[in-house]
């Protein structure tokens, strides 16, 4: 296992990107109240409905909630502003909040180039098993998600089997997904049984329940079941609705930012209402850009710029992204790029979990070659911000007048000591060419393809007990309902 990034976040500056004045996100703050207070939005879930209706919402026409500014402004005094993750051995983790950066896979990428004969195929649960084996290995990547939906398996069990094979195969934190509400309950009971007890999961949590709803303005039973499960039992979640800009949200930025913004506002409240001071994650508010021609939803665009960072960052909630991933189809001169300048935007703007990495195809096939390259870019990323240490060794004053003007440095103890602190990658080539042709002229897709099957067939994280992966088999194989 590789070192926890957690302890090393003072090391790194923060970028602080900012683009909205506070003039302009008070706008988008009072739009959002707006929406929630006027226009108000359908939750298809009675427990969701009842808890609204006794915190003081209006609810007409049988699920049409109206949210008061005064619970928005409530739960925004509740939920707490960092949350702690550890991993599956009790150590930190992440610390999220602020502007601090980790990045991890997605989840149920439905293809997958595979590694020998570079061909797209339906994934498979091998797919699964190889994804979270490279992600435990790699040290720029701070969690796992599954990755892939494993076509070999039944349709009401591969949740499940995600869930055990995350478990098994890393003991880094895990972000978990589900569409029925009782995946979440079978994750987590899951996740109990590893880490001993509910209790000891709830000191200790190494899971993130990760909830998308139909939309800013439909929330739907089953997605609401899932949040309202976490919060109970004080586990953190991300919510984040759907908001397509001229689908589902306006066209125009600032009202798919508003509507977005409200939709996520609305899981906070109801979250804080199941159990105040549970811990929630919001994503980025603008949604995604869509392609009027083919009606595919675009990954990496430009379109929807910094501004939601901004905001979600206005109100010191921890925060969810997508970056290292790439519309382009094949793991290439575009995915490359794309990946790169979403990894780039997403870190300079402080998003804190950042997951998505590896995906290609908008999010229709993922690439075990991208994650490798992404690992690459995260530390490039991660070294360009790290502070600078000014003191009486580094500024070497002593040593400069010593060598003065005629001199070099090349020999000098000074440079021994510190050369290796420089940032050494272990993808990019940095030779020149006739050593790069010596060693076989390889393209960086040649090396990614080979020390991803070295690691996959190598690398092996700490064995789980078999007690406890047979207790998660026979929880694989149950029935639950929330």
């Amino acid at each position: 296992m590789t070192v926890s990034n957690y302890d090393h976040f003072d090391n790194y500056r923060s970028a602080k990107f900012r683009s909205l004045s506070e003039d302009q996100l008070t706008l988008l703050h009072e739009a959002s109240l707006e929406i929630m207070a006027h226009t108000g939005m359908r939750f298809f879930n009675e427990e969701a409905l009842s808890l609204f209706e006794k915190g003081g919402a209006q609810i007409t026409d049988g699920n049409l909630v109206c949210i008061p500014p005064h619970l928005v402004e409530w739960a925004l005094q509740t939920v707490p502003k960092n949350i702690t993750i550890y991993d599956q051995t009790g150590q930190r983790a992440m610390n999220l909040g602020g502007y601090r950066s980790y990045y991890g896979t997605g989840s149920d990428c439905m293809h997958i180039y595979d590694l020998d004969s570079d061909q797209r195929r339906q994934a498979v649960l091998e797919d699964v098993i190889n994804g979270v084996r490279l992600v435990d290995y790699l040290p720029n990547l701070d969690f796992v998600m599954s990755m892939y939906l494993p076509s070999d398996v039944p349709e009401e069990l591969y949740e499940r089997k995600q869930m055990a094979v995350m478990l098994q195969e890393s003991t880094k934190p895990i972000v978990f997904v589900g569409i029925e509400a009782n995946s979440t309950v079978a994750a987590v009971k899951m996740a109990e049984v590893v880490a001993g007890s509910l209790e000891q999961l709830q000191r200790y949590p190494f899971i993130i329940n990760y909830v998308n709803a139909v939309s800013a303005f439909q929330h739907n039973e089953e997605s609401l079941g899932r949040l309202l499960y976490a919060a109970e039992r004080n586990l953190p979640s991300i919510y984040a609705p759907g908001n397509s800009r001229g689908i589902t949200a306006p066209i125009t930025l600032a009202g798919a930012l508003a509507l977005g913004n409200a939709g996520q506002l609305a899981g906070l409240v109801l979250t804080q209402l199941k159990r105040a001071g549970s811990p929630f994650l919001r994503s980025h508010p603008s949604g995604a850009t869509m392609d009027l021609r083919s009606m595919v939803s675009i990954y990496a665009a430009p379109d929807f710029g910094p501004y939601g960072w901004d905001l979600a960052h206005h109100y010191h909630i921890p925060t969810f992204g997508a970056a290292g991933c790439s519309d382009a189809k094949i793991f290439d001169a575009q995915a490359a790029a794309e990946a790169t300048l979403t990894l780039y935007e997403n870190t300079i703007s402080g998003a804190n979990l950042i997951h998505d990495v590896g995906y290609l195809d908008s999010a229709m096939t993922g690439s075990l070659e991208l994650v490798l390259f992404s690992n690459e870019i995260i530390g490039w990323l991660r070294r360009y911000l790290q502070k600078i240490e000014i003191n009486e060794d580094t500024l070497a004053l002593d040593l400069i007048h010593e060598i003065g003007p005629d001199g070099h440095f090349l020999e000098t103890e000074h440079t021994f000591k510190h050369i290796y602190e420089d940032w050494t990658p272990t993808l990019f080539d940095r030779l020149d060419f006739y050593r790069w042709a010596e060693r076989g002229s390889t393209t960086l897709q040649d090396r990614a393809n080979q020390k991803v099957k070295e690691i996959i067939e190598n690398h092996r994280t700490e064995p789980l007990s078999a007690d406890v992966i047979q207790k998660l088999n026979t929880i694989a194989s149950q029935e639950f309902t929330t």
